[in-house]
């Protein structure tokens, strides 16, 4: 604490000090949230590549009962199902647009034998580009439907309000209640990939998911660039303060920053006053009346 008492070199050099282990902790910790994220993006494309042409399986196989939850590891498996679907239950989903196209998700419950159903997000229908318009959904097919799916688990409850018959997330207790409908279900819904009979007239089909890995790892290792880097420039810098405050205190002989001593400076030398064109002229008459 003495030797930073009454030296501003030293106390801004700590400060850089300080400052550079600051913020290579934070871009320590940056890079680390961009690998976790990383490592859940590269998980998810494996399921996806793992479970989505899988040959399809009954429902109950991997949803035996209502209420059962999707297990994690199953989600985009096929799955087929027979049942009636209750068209008067149908939802739209607000803000899901489709390759940049606004427009609504139409969603479904299948209803089967033993009165349960499942929700089926059937395929999306195309919104005006200003998005104000009024919506015209096809109906699905009457009658028994075999239908082949691919499951998802449900969304977290959205706790905006929607406008009646809409919701604003797949979460299956508020796709039923915005329906009307109060019958039992699952912990996870279908998407559409197949229905027999066909309807009369098809939905836009659902995009299949993304497995674009993002840049989530070149950004983890950027930031652990930063953070080595962030320790060298103000390192650095801290080093020059140093220097610079002995140079100042030793009058100008302190070392370089290669090490090597540095001259000193030499005092300006004083600079002669100019003679004015006045005192010269009082110069010639005093020399003319002596």
């Amino acid at each position: 604490m003495r030797l930073l008492h009454g030296n501003p070199a030293a106390r801004r050099a700590v400060g850089l000090v300080l400052l550079a282990v600051a913020v290579s902790v934070a871009c320590v910790f940056l890079g680390r949230w961009q690998w976790h994220r990383h490592v859940a993006r590269d998980a998810a494309i494996r399921l996806v590549e793992q479970n989505y042409s899988a040959d399809p399986v009954p429902l109950d196989a991997l949803l035996p009962e209502p209420g059962a939850e999707l297990d994690p590891g199953d989600v985009w498996r096929q799955a087929t199902v027979t049942g009636t679907y209750d068209a008067d239950a149908a939802v739209l989903l607000r803000n899901r647009p489709v390759n940049s196209q606004p427009g609504f998700h139409v969603l479904v419950p299948l209803v089967q034998a033993d009165g349960s159903v499942l929700v089926v997000d059937r395929g999306w229908v195309a919104w005006d580009d200003d998005a104000s318009g009024e919506v015209a959904v096809p109906a699905p097919p009457s009658g028994q439907v075999e239908v082949t799916v691919h499951l998802r688990r449900d969304e977290a409850a959205d706790p905006r309000s929607a406008p009646a018959g809409q919701v604003q997330a797949i979460n299956v207790g508020q796709v039923l209640a915005a329906g009307g409908s109060d019958a039992a279900s699952y912990g996870g819904y279908g998407g559409l990939v197949d229905e027999t009979p066909a309807p009369a007239v098809a939905l836009g089909r659902l995009p299949a998911p993304s497995t674009d890995p993002g840049s989530h790892l070149s950004y983890a290792f950027q930031w652990w660039t930063f953070s080595v880097g962030s320790l060298a420039a103000f390192g650095w810098l801290a080093r020059r303060e140093l220097l610079e405050g002995a140079e100042a205190a030793a009058g100008g002989d302190a070392p370089d920053g290669d090490g090597t001593p540095r001259p000193a400076r030499p005092a300006p030398a004083s600079r002669r006053r100019r003679t004015s064109d006045e005192e010269t002229e009082d110069a010639l008459i005093d020399s003319q009346l002596g």
